[in-house]
């Protein structure tokens, strides 16, 4: 699906169906230097099962134009954005990693807009070391090399693929190569720059579900413990034996999270 957000071409993937506005909608918001296709197993399923669908690519990213945003502010904003050029009164946001942050703040500043909150490998804050910083500035391949082995866990760096045959890190490795130049390192500046979690954890008044993983190095389950304490009502799924990449290695268990929480 394609559509004209801010006068730039932004894509969803609507899990093959055309999203019906009278059906609870569901909008996916990936992470830095991914795109929609993280989400394509929970997005095809609650396609198929009586939601409005909504995997979107950031701007700059994947499918859709424009640059990439360089603030958590900026792209909780364009999805009140993305809502209104689909026609979309409120939905249920998920997103993870950069993803996440913007849904929290999307959440804290919009209530309106949004009827429940699931944060897949969330950090507040979000630290992101100088290495990779410097690494993703230059452009330089490193950088991606970095991110999937921090972000997948020690047991399927090798094997342990859901898909037999593929290679997780290799998909990773891949994913992440198709974007241009700069855009990671605009994700990563934003993640490391927003500094305002747990005020927006204290102004969410919908439900919330966080996801982490046990072997998360990428965003540790320690790292959103101060989160998970300021969001009312919340409920908690911990990963065992899973990474940052969750939804690549794990993604059974992630459906059934959120299908449980949604």
């Amino acid at each position: 699906m394609l559509m004209t957000v801010r006068g730039a071409e932004a894509y969803a993937y609507t899990g093959t169906r055309a999203v019906d506005r009278s059906c609870p909608a569901v909008v996916f918001v990936h992470g830095a230097a991914n795109d929609h296709s993280v989400w394509l197993l929970q997005s095809r399923y609650f396609a198929h099962h009586g939601r409005g669908v909504l995997a979107l690519d950031l701007p700059g990213h994947g499918r859709s134009g424009g640059a990439p945003l360089a603030s958590v502010d900026a792209i909780a904003d364009w999805l009140v954005d993305v809502l209104d050029a689909a026609g979309l009164e409120h939905a249920a946001l998920v997103g993870h990693s950069l993803g996440a942050l913007a849904v929290l703040d999307c959440a804290a500043r919009h209530r309106a807009r949004v009827e429940k909150i699931a944060l897949l490998g969330p950090a507040v804050p979000m630290e992101v070391s100088d290495a990779l910083i410097v690494a993703a500035q230059a452009n330089d391949h490193v950088a991606y090399e970095l991110i999937n082995g921090w972000s997948i866990s020690p047991g399927k760096q090798l094997g342990g693929n859901t898909v037999p045959g593929m290679w997780l890190v290799g998909g990773g490795l891949r994913l992440m190569e198709r974007n241009h130049k700069g855009v990671l390192h605009t994700d990563l500046a934003a993640c490391r720059a927003w500094r305002n979690g747990l005020e927006a954890a204290a102004a969410v008044r919908c439900p919330s579900l966080v996801v982490r993983g046990a072997r998360d190095l990428m965003a540790p389950p320690r790292t959103a413990t101060a989160l998970i304490d300021t969001l009312a009502g919340v409920e908690v799924v911990t990963l065992a034996d899973t990474g940052h990449a969750m939804m690549a290695e794990q993604p059974d268990a992630v459906l059934d999270a959120l299908r449980r929480f949604l």
